[in-house]
């Protein structure tokens, strides 16, 4: 009896939290949607990671009226009207999970929004989302404000001028009042108007959702009071007061017009003196570039230093982005650092790379590092956002490759998932990305490690060239002799390995072995013939001197995709850039010629290559040497991967 009892006091308090929500007008539900399909994921899974992501974002409230968390397919995104206490947000939230838990239990998402807070999760990023396919204006239809034909103008005069000011303003937030008047001295009433935009979105995405939110709105005066809904953002008016004083934003700096009269005369003024310091600026930097220009010559390192650099984020705020660096957010590891997976304050995912930093010559490493690549924009090679830094602990953050790496789409989990077409546009990708590099920067790039598994893929499959922890830059017309071995072992030239002589056809080198790899789908260091291991490299060259290239191919491509001469292009190609000397291999500019031209490679044959076995011998026409150990020098460098 006293069990029943004590289930029924539970069952009670339950419900009246339930009812003591609703009566919140906070918490009144403006528009509530749950998705037509359930999740994939097994239940237990799905549960897991979506009380992760709410649990994640009611943290973060605790700092803001804004927060976003993802966790394996479960994106989540909170946002309380900026009016509100951090208290009344927290009791907004709890109040729209109950409700999202009740309502849509296996739902692969669903969306609230209630008077005081929004609260979505998708099973995909859905953060530059702006409209939903439900979007509505709710209006108040029980009552019609007094005097309503002065209210209804000045509420759409207010809106106007709201709408036009909240994309401006940074937090994407105005609330304002205004007195309404009916011709006489005393005000009749108070219009009190909010505009809010969801933070993650640009400025013209701000302006174009309020716009469509006014139009869902503009219906509702002269009822005294409306409200309209979007995906993006959240429009409300009200004769009676729903924010104190101490909220209201000036939008006058803001609204087209405002106070112009009054600030003209200072406004030319100051227009007249920047003109004045602009000009004498323009003339000081021209004088100093006319001094300077002889000294930016190809391979003055000191000319990295003077570019922009990187953009310098919050530690507190990347922490944040990646849930503590959590093993949850983990998708990368390597010799230099462990990779996570983050969302930022803007919605964006970016891959956060932690570094450790402890000596003064790894400190300036990372530095150079950071200068370096922060200068670097190609459509193939992947772009350094920014960098972070906390006593020895360095994060650099890159966009982030949701398809994750292309060894993945060979020999790993996607494999046989790439047509022909697919990975000839990739092979042209890389090779145009080195090119990049090598010759059209301002100075010359290796890359030092050029494998598959550093070759990221976006979202159209596009290749970007990934990770450079060990570029270096190259003096001009002079091959670098280095005493440090870092690279992989099947991708690495051998003049490299063994005698440490660096250039940019070790890089060429390293893109032969990979497009052998992309037309094979096999690993270079898998190949095994009559019990003896051997390279991709020497079974490619096999084939190719007994004319059975096209044994070659991928056993999981169509082969009425490709036709087979061009396939022995291809082949030719790859085995051009892994040649012996040196100086027989391609520029990855000529490479890129001989891949766009329709035509066969009209040159002579490629010459054999040297090969690293796996015993780490070179083995050549004339002569075998043993080469050094290099197992214990090879660097693996991290691999940002999509999941």
């Amino acid at each position: 009896m006293r069990r029943i009892l004590l289930i029924c006091s539970i069952f009670v308090t339950v419900l009246m939290i339930m009812q003591g929500a609703r009566s919140d007008p906070q918490a009144e539900e403006l528009l509530r949607q749950c998705s037509n399909s359930n999740t994939t994921n097994d239940l237990s899974i799905f549960l897991s990671n979506f009380n992760k992501t709410f649990s994640d974002m009611r943290k973060q409230l605790s700092n803001g009226h804004f927060a976003t968390a993802y966790y394996t397919d479960v994106f989540g995104l909170v946002q309380c009207r900026n009016y509100l206490s951090i208290a009344d947000c927290v009791a907004c939230f709890d109040a729209g999970l109950a409700q999202i838990r009740r309502d849509c239990p296996q739902a692969d998402g669903a969306h609230l929004i209630y008077q005081g807070c929004f609260l979505r999760y998708e099973a995909r990023n859905f953060y530059k989302q702006i409209s939903f396919e439900d979007s509505s204006g709710v209006c108040i239809n029980n009552r019609t404000a007094s005097e309503p034909a002065a209210f209804k103008p000045a509420v759409e005069e207010l809106l106007t001028d709201l709408i036009a000011a909240t994309p401006k303003i940074k937090s994407f937030y105005a609330a304002s009042k205004r007195q309404v008047f009916d011709g006489g001295p005393t005000a009749i009433a108070t219009v009190y108007v909010v505009a809010q935009c969801v933070q993650n979105i640009s400025q013209s995405d701000c302006d174009t959702c309020l716009s469509r939110a006014y139009i869902n709105v503009q219906t509702c005066p002269p009822q005294a009071g409306g409200s309209s809904v979007d995906a993006g953002c959240f429009l409300r008016y009200s004769d009676t007061a729903f924010f104190t004083d101490n909220d209201v934003t000036d939008i006058t700096q803001y609204v087209e017009g405002g106070s112009s009269t009054k600030k003209t005369p200072l406004i030319a003024g100051l227009i007249g003196g920047l003109c004045l310091v602009l000009l004498m600026s323009v003339l000081l930097l021209w004088y100093r570039l006319l001094r300077k220009s002889k000294k930016a010559e190809r391979g003055d390192i000191s000319g990295v230093t003077k570019l922009q650099g990187a953009v310098m984020y919050n530690y507190k705020d990347l922490k944040s982005a990646t849930n503590n660096f959590s093993l949850e957010y983990k998708v990368g590891e390597g010799g230099f650092g462990d990779v996570y997976k983050g969302i930022i304050a803007n919605g964006n995912i970016v891959a956060v790379k932690k570094l450790a930093v402890v000596t003064s010559k790894e400190k300036t490493d990372f530095e150079s590092e950071v200068r370096l690549i922060s200068n670097v924009h190609h459509r193939n090679i992947l772009r350094l956002l920014g960098c972070s830094g906390k006593g020895p602990v360095q994060l650099l953050v890159y966009e982030f490759m949701e398809n994750g790496s292309l060894d993945t789409f060979l020999y790993g989990d996607k494999r046989g998932t790439l047509s022909w077409k697919q990975r000839m546009d990739i092979i042209l990708g890389i090779a145009r990305g080195l090119a990049y590099l090598h010759e059209q920067f301002h100075v010359c790039i290796i890359h030092r490690d050029m494998k598959s598994s550093n070759i990221l893929l976006d979202d159209d499959l596009q290749p970007k060239i990934a990770d450079f922890g060990l570029a270096r830059l190259l003096p001009k017309d002079q091959s670098h002799l280095t005493t440090r071995f870092a690279g992989t072992l099947g991708y690495t030239a051998p003049e490299y390995a063994i005698h440490g002589h660096l250039s940019e056809k070790v890089d060429t080198y390293g893109f032969g072995i990979v497009v052998l790899e992309i037309i094979s789908g096999r690993r270079c260091s898998d190949m095994i013939n009559e019990h003896l291991t051997e390279s991709l490299l020497q079974y490619t060259w096999k084939l190719y001197d007994n004319g059975k290239h096209f044994e070659l191919m991928d056993e999981t491509l169509d082969p009425t995709e490709y036709n087979v001469d061009n396939a022995k292009k291809i082949i030719e190609i790859a085995l051009k850039c892994t040649q012996s000397p040196v100086s027989s291999r391609p520029a990855m500019s000529e490479v890129v010629v001989q891949l766009v031209n329709d035509g066969s490679v009209e040159q002579r044959p490629p010459n054999k290559p040297k090969f690293v076995q796996m015993t780490k011998n070179i083995d050549d026409d004339s002569s075998t040497s043993t080469a050094p150990s290099i197992s214990n020098a090879t660097a693996t460098l991290t691999k940002f991967t999509g999941r």
